[in-house]
């Protein structure tokens, strides 16, 4: 058994001048070109997929490979999977080349050898070479250009990818860094199995979605915590990277925005064990990236505003207008060729693989003296309720139940609060799921009470392109709006700030 370790890129085909020049300028212990096909099995009810499995017949020059992969780790690019290879003679499976470990305890493998049938077939020319880096590891560099086909239909294959075949994982990600310094690489999650399967099953297109609490239970430590949540959110940014070029989604560019900002929280909760000295070039990087996209809730502002032909602002006598006047605003702001064109940048690929190597390589240990390595091994607990605790104390300060609050208090505090329900996304799954639910639901329309306001705001340069009754109508309608969304929004803090702290015990 061997256990990949490898980052995978998508790019255009172009690149491949850019990659062999970048190449040639490294110790290349081996070259190679050679076509490669590759048929991938599955049982009718997707019994391998279910379990996070793939099986496939690779064929170079007319040698046969089989190869298992089972469940593995894919963060942000980097692919961590067991696989197993054994040679076959023809094009039909053999479950039995293979250790029975290696399969789910209770599965009849002749059951299985005799449901296995092929599904789909990447076929590619591989241009492959062998690097030898100055600290003695070897990494295997593939550029691949072909198809992925499944019955009549077919995707195009355009990749690069980077596999540590022998020494340090620092070393794939300093080669990953300088390949990718001229831009045009795009780090990817989603593997050629798996596009072959969305292909073969008709799958639609990925949608944007919230992310959702981490997986974090009592028994981890305050540093598994810390791990997972940094990958959970690094596995949501690169999702909605996806999504975004595959939709075009506003949505998907959000969730991109939120997930720098969650990963920005993260390092701020830790700063009082990780000094922050271990993370200040990470940090700088991800500020960067929430100021190159700051412009996203905006534009969904106009988007909202726009939908099916202004229907929010239908009493208005000057729908029309507003909405000309909108979307000629948005086409101001960054278009998708200037996204797509930031995703493929060197600065944004360059941030995630130091995001990824800092979680691999546990950068952050080096700087901790015996306090902070005590605190990082204790229970999660202990830790979780001090930040909750914080957090919770924040929202007192700022929202106070007896204060009045307008609607420029309430925008002010919006990013205050969307940290403080981040502190929760790290923490809240080890405590009771419906008082964790009965505690957060109300901050979170609070949140979007928020949202509503700041929508609002979107309008208000426009009253004076107006005159007359235009101009009255739309200043009451604001004035209407805005006192009805305040009303919502202080029974809902009130509600929030009665509520019982989920993490408390008394």
């Amino acid at each position: 058994m061997e256990t990949e370790i490898e980052l995978k890129f998508f790019v255009e085909p172009e690149f491949a001048d850019v990659l062999r020049k970048k190449i040639a300028q490294h110790k290349v212990l081996q070259h190679s070109r050679r076509e490669l096909g590759n048929i991938y099995f599955d049982t009718p009810d997707n019994w391998l997929r279910q379990h996070d499995i793939g099986m496939r017949i690779r064929s170079v020059e007319g040698a046969r490979v089989q190869t298992v992969k089972t469940a593995g780790r894919v963060v942000a690019g980097l692919h961590q999977r067991p696989e197993f290879n054994a040679p076959i003679d023809s094009d039909q499976p053999d479950v039995n080349l293979h250790p029975e470990d290696i399969w789910p305890e209770q599965r009849d493998l002749e059951q299985l050898q005799d449901q296995l049938a092929p599904l789909f077939q990447t076929n590619f020319m591989r241009e492959q070479w062998l690097v030898g880096t100055t600290d003695g590891s070897q990494i295997e560099v593939a550029f691949d250009q072909g198809v992925v086909e499944a019955g009549d239909k077919q995707s195009p294959i355009c990749e690069v990818e980077l596999e540590l075949k022998s020494g340090q994982t620092d070393a794939l990600f300093s080669l990953a860094r300088e390949l990718s310094e001229s831009g045009g690489m795009r780090l990817g999650n989603m593997s050629k199995a798996a596009r072959g399967y969305r292909l073969a099953f008709d799958a639609p297109a990925r949608e944007p979605k919230p992310i959702t609490l981490v997986n974090t239970r009592f028994d981890d430590s305050a540093e598994d915590c810390l791990i997972n949540s940094l990958e959970h959110a690094l596995s949501q940014w690169l999702y909605h990277d996806e999504v975004y070029t595959e939709l075009d989604s506003i949505e998907a560019l959000i969730e991109v925005r939120n997930s720098t900002s969650y990963i920005r929280h993260i390092l701020a909760m830790y700063g009082e064990i990780v000094p922050r000295r271990a993370s200040a070039i990470l940090r700088q990087e991800l500020k960067w990236l929430e100021q190159e996209l700051e412009w996203v809730y905006r534009y969904q502002c106009i988007d909202e505003l726009t939908e099916d032909k202004g229907h929010v602002l239908r009493k208005l006598d000057a729908k029309k207008v507003l909405v000309k006047q909108l979307k000629h605003e948005r086409q101001q702001l960054p278009n998708r060729d200037q996204v797509l064109a930031l995703f493929a940048s060197a600065r944004y690929t360059g941030l995630i693989l130091d995001l990824n190597r800092w979680l691999l390589t546990r950068g952050w240990q080096p700087f901790l003296d015996d306090k902070a390595r005590k605190l990082l091994a204790s229970s999660i607990k202990a830790f979780s309720k001090q930040q909750l605790d914080y957090t919770w104390k924040e929202l007192m300060d700022t929202f106070p139940v007896e204060t009045f609050l307008d609607a420029q208090a309430y925008k002010k505090e919006y990013y205050k609060l969307s940290r403080c329900l981040y502190t929760g996304i790290s923490f809240a799954s080890i405590y009771d799921k419906e008082e964790r639910m009965r505690f957060r639901l109300p901050w979170h329309d609070l949140l979007e009470g928020i949202h509503d306001l700041v929508q609002l705001d979107v309008l208000t340069p426009y009253l004076a392109a107006l005159e007359g009754d235009e101009k009255e109508q739309l200043e009451r309608w604001l004035a209407r709006q805005q006192s009805s969304i305040l009303h919502a929004m202080e029974q809902t803090r009130t509600s929030s700030l009665e509520a019982r702290p989920y993490w408390r015990e008394d």
